[in-house]
């Protein structure tokens, strides 16, 4: 019976069981979160990903790290109209922000990744981004200590896979979680706004109807929810004659024709500069776009199609203070602890 209780002990010891790590989140975020049910979310799987996350030796050169292109001070982007990979080329669009992953489904400003798993392998594969083949990464990784032990601990094996190195990426990614803001304080009532932050969020959920004196910017049609985005592919008027394609290159309809990836607004005055293109600098440049320059074409989204604070007007016209208000909202969605959180940062600086 000893025997049999030591092997017992012996077996319970030598397993490697990963320890599931729940995700913390406000209950206004909901429940409808993606994380397949072969790559859980671990203890394990996240502390391999994040120092993975910031791992050069996955990029041909040594020097880009999925960090590069994703800064944690500004909100997991990277401040630049395009990124720069690893032979000098220029991305084709702006970076995006990680923040609030698990709830997306559809990735890229035109959706053609169906999961964070195949987002996440893009871009370490990529000949002008990091441009190195997992198989590649897998062998300088299974060379490197203490890679082979911390695999082992988050998939039970102490060889390195490529798959393997995308599932504990993507663990640490759906950790990335923004939800500290001063709109989530009032949302749970432990933060009153100023008067011009409280007409800011009136006007960014209101719809504009002059005929009843309702003054609005109406962009929660599309950024609306405590997460501020919708999984909604929209053309929001930079251009007549859009010169990038967006949706229309995955799906092949015309309809789709410089349609884009509805982003989250979360951090927004972290992620400049904006649009799919970083043509916008500033905030105040976002909202004078949609306030009085949106161009019509013939995919526009529905949503702005004449819709204005002026009765048979053909753009929204918010007023100078209007704008100000409406930015001064934008600004309580800025999550500084996101930018902070040591669970977050570079491993390799925090030894």
């Amino acid at each position: 019976m000893r025997n049999s209780l030591l092997i017992i002990i012996g077996l319970a010891i030598t397993t490697n069981t990963p320890t599931p790590l729940p995700l913390s989140y406000p209950s206004y975020f909901g429940n409808r979160i993606y994380i397949p049910a072969d790559n859980p979310v671990t203890v394990e799987g996240v502390a391999l990903g994040r120092r993975l996350f910031y791992e050069t030796k996955l990029s041909a050169n040594n020097r880009i790290s999925c960090a590069t292109c994703h800064r944690q001070e500004y909100a997991f982007t990277d401040g630049k109209p395009f990124s720069t990979g690893v032979d000098g080329t220029l991305t084709k669009r702006n970076s995006m922000t990680l923040a609030n992953l698990v709830w997306v489904r559809n990735f890229f400003w035109d959706g053609r990744a169906d999961g964070l798993e195949e987002q996440a392998a893009t871009p370490l594969t990529d000949e002008h981004e990091m441009g190195q083949a997992l198989c590649k990464s897998a062998e300088k990784l299974q060379a490197a200590k203490p890679y082979p032990a911390l695999f082992k601990s988050a998939f039970g094996s102490s060889h390195i896979t490529a798959e393997g190195i995308i599932n504990a990426i993507t663990q640490f990614e759906r950790t990335l979680i923004s939800c500290n803001s001063r709109y989530d304080q009032y949302l749970q009532e432990k933060y009153q706004p100023t008067p011009s932050e409280l007409n800011g969020m009136t006007l960014f959920f209101a719809n504009p109807n002059p005929e009843k004196q309702v003054r609005g910017a109406a962009c929660g049609h599309c950024h609306g929810g405590p997460k501020t985005f919708n999984e909604l592919f929209h053309n929001n008027g930079l251009d007549s004659m859009p010169g990038d394609a967006g949706r229309e290159g995955i799906t092949k309809q015309p309809t789709d024709k410089g349609r884009f990836r509805v982003v989250t607004l979360r951090n927004i005055a972290l992620t400049a500069p904006y649009m799919h293109d970083g043509r916008f600098n500033t905030l105040e440049e976002v909202v004078d776009h949609y306030s009085d320059h949106v161009q019509s074409s013939r995919t526009l989204s529905i949503f702005l199609q004449d819709n204005s604070n002026t009765t048979h007007g053909k753009q929204l016209q918010l007023t100078a203070q209007e704008k100000k208000d409406l930015i001064a909202f934008l600004h309580m969605l800025t999550d500084s602890s996101f930018i902070t959180d040591k669970r977050f940062s570079d491993p390799f600086k925090n030894k």
